[in-house]
Order: structure tokens, then C-alpha cells, then sequence
């Protein structure tokens, strides 16, 4: 008897739900790029490889579109205008009118006219502010609660200031020396070796604390244990102008000639050195990709610069003295008490007019900075600062282990010694970080020498000499006979040393004759062909 097996169909537990053409959108965005086309494939194992690698594809894009419901709530949004309407001619007022009352308190002036110009300086979750004035009033705040954690008056001048790892600390650069600050006010080191530093800047990844003097000295210190990693003569003279490219955690210096150099802390000449103006740079940016670089210069021009062929991809006219990308890509720029945003809204690298917006008139903007995760612009200007609404500048969505606005003291401490042990050493900032782990290329086999191939060619000689031939009768291994044999593979053994040598003789004739067809009267000074 037979027994026959039943057929058993497999059911499908989830069946296919349709999707709307902007859920397809939303899958689309998680695809690594356009499936391969595998109907021309004639190998059957590589298109069945190649068939499973696009399902698995197919699979992440729809597990990503599935959690971005939950890891991602908020959604993005720029100001929309119909007919004829500009998005530069909206004004805060109407801005504040039809937002939410949360987002209305974080519109408002402080006005502080005795101690300005302001400079400003956000932490890395946007929740605390330190500001400074010229005449030395130091404030740190709560942004989310609006309370005044502390505020202390240093009683000499402040050129500059930069939270550190976290808000329990700060530097500030003072008239003689950098000073680093507690949150309560206390004053925690002094370090000399800066010198009458005129900006500061600070490398999360690598607790590098980074200044450049009025002298154009730039200082690398790790904060953690006091050692100074580098100092380095920029050889272009005073600079007022330092940005960091947190892409690639090289520093960009702009200088009085119109030049821009940028640095890492192990090497004592800079990477690059462009000239991006005719006169001095005044404010330069970074955008948060690596890739697009602003710089502002004294002929009013504002330049944007892809930093992977390092050529200019616009010019905007106008002049300004601080710049800042925001989170999303838009670019802020002030000038006098005019604050002018730029946004790529279509997506095609064209920057345009945003948005306005005009302080009191008299009013000196010294500094722009875009809260981080918030659509919030601040400005420190001569009489105070001021903090305004820019739609769609803030990353609408925060990753907790990067940046928590809510954390807890015990979060806080724990981030700490995590970032401790993550910190990066000093030697892998360069300016194509995707190097990093990476196997270093092969070098080029050198060319042998004369003398070299001259013994290779006598082995084998000498390996013909003493080949041994097979003895045959009827006459066939006189000696005549076995001397031509053997002088037969010496030649075919000295054949491709010859090749290569006449090979290499007809090369260098052609390239001389080449360069031999010179007018009559310059003949006289060319090189002779070789005879053959």
C-alpha cells in the first residue's frame, strides 16, 4: 500500500495591507536606492543572492517606516504662503499670533544696555543657555522653564564663551587668559597658555577645548587631563573668525587676507588653505552634513562652498559679521540690526530669502545662534538679546542618548562617564572621517633596477644552460645537434628581457619624437632621437 502525501498550503498569518501612495513615499525614503534590475542576469546563483538582499531591503525599509510612527512623532514644517504672499515678509507678530502658547513665551527680549554686546551659546540638548556680555555679566539659563540658574559679573572684558561637555560647565574667554566656570558661578581653572584668546570652540567627541588668540596662535587642550595637544602658528595673521565642522571635527579659521584654513590637532600645517574672499573673512559657517561651507567677506558677498571639490556653488550678495547653519539647513545671517535667514526649500542647493527680521533700530548684532531642537533663533546684540521664531530651522524629533532636553541628575552622570570612555583620541579627526578602519591601499610595486633585471636575466640564462635533453637514437644527439638545442634555450630564455628592453627603447622614441615637433626655429634645442 501506498501512502500518498497531502499538500499543504502555506497560509500567510498577516495578509498584505494596500497602502496609501504617501505611506509608499514614506517606505520609499528608507530604500537604499532604485532595486537592481535582475531579468538580465544570466548567472542563477548571483540573481538569487541579489533576489534576497533586495527582499531584506524591502523588509528593513518597511520595520523603519513602522517605528518611525513611534521614535518619531513630530513632523517638520516650513512657513507656506499662497498667490503672490513672501515668506520674507511675515512678521513675528503674526508668527506669535498663530502659534501655541508654549511656543509664543520662547519669543522675547532681554534688555540689558549696560554690559552688551551679547554672545550667546547653546548646550547640546538646547535646554540651557550661557550668555555674556563685553563688560563681563555672565548668565546661565533654563530655556525650558525660563529661570535664571545663576549670573555673576567678572569685571573685565568677555570676548567669547562655549559650554563644555555638558551645562555644569563652561569657559569663557577673559581679557588676559581663558577661564573655565561651574554652573554655580565658581571659578574651576585658569588656563594661561591660551593667551588674550578671541573665539573658543569645543569638540564634544574629543573633550578638546580649541581657541585661536589675537596673536593667530592655535590651542588644542583636552580638558580631562590638562595636557595641551597642540599649539600651532597660523602664519595668516590676527583672526577673529572660528567655526567647527561637526561632520568631520576639523576646525575653520578665516583670516584677514581673505583665506580659509582648516586644522586638526596632530599636524602643525593646515589641511586646506583656499582663498575665498578679496578681503578679509568676516563670518563663516558650517552646515551639519560636512559638505556646505559659508563664508562672508569684506566685499559683501556670501559664498557657499562644497567642500568635496571645493568650489563655489553660490553667491549671495550681502555683508555680515555672524553666520550659523541651523539643524535643518537654514542659514542665518546679520548684519547692523537686520537678522536675514536663507533656506534651500527645494532641495536643489539654490539658497534664497527665508526669512526677515529687524530688531530696534540701533540695536548691533554680534552673535546668531539656533537653539538646537527648538524653531527658536536667538540674538545677542549691544543691548541685550532677543529670541525669535523661525518655522522648520529645529530638528523636530531628539535621540535621548545623544541630546536629552528632560534628563535626569542620574542620566546626566551616567551620559558623563559613558562619554568619557567613548571619548575619541586627537589622531582621527581628518577631513574624510569614512577613512577611519578602513585598510590602507596597496602601494605600487617598485620598478626593478638595471643591476636587478640584469641577474634575473643571467638565472635564466644559467637555468638554460643546465637543461638536460633526452637522448635519441638514429643520429639525432650528435653534439652539433645538443649545441644548437641548448643555444635555442638560451634565446628563448633571453627573449622577454629583450622584448621588454626594445619595448621600452621604442616608448622613449616616440615620446621624444613627440616632443620634437617643435616650431623651425626652437629644433636646435630638442633632444636627439636614439639611434637604433
Amino acid at each position: 500500500m501506498g501512502v500518498k502525501a497531502a499538500k499543504v498550503q502555506k497560509v500567510n498569518p498577516s495578509p498584505a495591507v494596500e497602502q496609501s501612495e504617501e505611506e509608499k513615499m514614506k517606505v520609499q525614503k528608507y530604500m537604499r536606492g532604485e532595486a537592481a534590475d535582475l531579468g538580465e542576469l544570466q548567472d542563477k546563483k548571483l540573481k538569487g543572492q541579489l533576489a534576497v538582499r533586495e527582499e531584506l531591503y524591502g523588509k528593513s525599509a518597511q520595520a523603519a517606516f513602522q517605528a518611525e510612527k513611534w521614535l518619531m512623532p513630530s513632523e517638520g514644517g516650513y512657513l507656506e504662503v499662497e498667490g503672490i504672499e513672501k515668506t520674507w515678509r511675515i512678521k513675528q507678530d503674526a508668527i506669535a499670533a498663530e502659534v501655541d502658547i508654549l511656543s509664543s513665551r520662547k519669543q522675547f527680549d532681554i534688555v540689558l544696555p549696560d554690559f552688551g554686546p551679547y554672545t550667546l551659546d547653546f548646550s547640546l540638548s538646547g535646554r540651557y543657555m550661557i550668555a555674556a556680555g563685553r563688560k563681563g555679566h555672565m548668565a546661565l539659563l533654563d530655556m525650558k522653564n525660563m529661570d535664571l540658574i545663576k549670573e555673576f559679573q567678572v569685571r573685565e572684558t568677555v570676548r567669547d564663551v562655549v559650554f563644555l561637555h555638558n551645562q555644569k560647565l563652561f569657559a569663557a574667554a577673559q581679557k588676559k587668559y581663558v577661564y573655565m566656570y561651574s554652573d554655580n558661578g565658581t571659578e574651576m581653572h585658569c588656563l594661561k597658555e591660551h593667551g588674550a584668546v578671541t573665539k573658543l570652540q569645543f569638540l564634544n567627541k574629543h573633550f578638546l577645548l580649541t581657541s585661536i588668540n589675537k596673536f593667530g596662535q592655535l590651542h588644542y587642550q583636552d580638558i580631562t587631563t590638562g595636557e595641551m595637544i597642540g599649539n600651532y602658528r597660523t602664519g595668516l595673521g590676527r583672526s577673529d573668525t572660528m567655526e567647527v565642522n561637526s561632520y568631520n571635527n576639523v576646525i575653520g579659521v578665516g583670516h584677514s587676507g581673505g583665506t580659509v584654513s582648516m586644522w586638526k590637532p596632530t599636524s602643525a600645517a593646515p589641511l586646506v588653505k583656499m582663498l575665498c574672499h578679496q578681503g578679509p573673512v568676516t563670518a563663516m559657517a558650517f552646515h551639519s552634513n560636512g559638505h556646505l561651507m559659508a563664508t562672508a567677506g569684506m566685499e559683501r558677498k556670501i559664498k557657499l562652498w562644497d567642500l568635496r571639490k571645493f568650489e563655489v556653488l553660490q553667491t549671495l550678495p550681502g555683508s555680515t559679521k555672524t553666520m550659523q547653519f541651523s539643524q535643518k539647513g537654514l542659514l542665518a545671517a546679520a548684519t547692523g540690526s537686520f537678522v536675514q535667514v536663507f533656506g534651500d526649500l527645494s532641495g536643489s542647493q539654490e539658497y534664497s530669502r527665508y526669512m526677515g527680521h529687524s530688531i530696534a533700530k540701533g540695536y548691533q548684532i554680534r552673535k546668531v545662534q539656533f537653539r538646537p531642537y527648538e524653531d527658536v533663533l536667538a540674538l545677542g546684540h549691544s543691548k541685550g538679546w532677543s529670541s525669535i521664531l523661525i518655522p522648520g530651522s529645529g530638528e523636530p524629533n531628539f535621540d535621548t542618548w545623544v541630546a536629552n532636553p528632560f534628563e535626569t541628575r542620574k542620566q546626566r552622570n551616567e551620559k558623563e562617564v559613558r562619554s568619557l570612555l567613548d571619548k575619541l583620541p586627537p589622531e582621527t579627526i581628518m577631513l574624510d572621517p569614512t577613512k577611519i578602519g578602513s585598510v590602507k591601499p596597496a602601494m605600487k610595486k617598485e620598478m626593478p633596477t638595471k643591476q636587478d633585471r640584469e641577474a634575473e636575466m643571467e638565472a635564466a640564462i644559467e637555468g638554460a644552460k643546465n637543461t638536460s635533453f633526452k637522448k635519441k637514437t638514429k643520429g639525432r644527439s650528435k653534439p652539433s645537434k645538443m649545441t644548437k638545442k641548448k643555444q635555442e634555450a638560451i634565446m628563448r630564455a633571453k627573449k622577454p628581457f629583450l622584448e621588454k628592453q626594445d619595448e621600452k627603447v621604442k616608448k622613449k622614441r616616440k615620446r621624444i619624437e613627440e616632443e620634437n615637433q617643435l616650431p623651425k626655429s626652437l629644433q636646435r634645442f630638442a633632444r636627439k632621437v636614439p639611434a637604433s
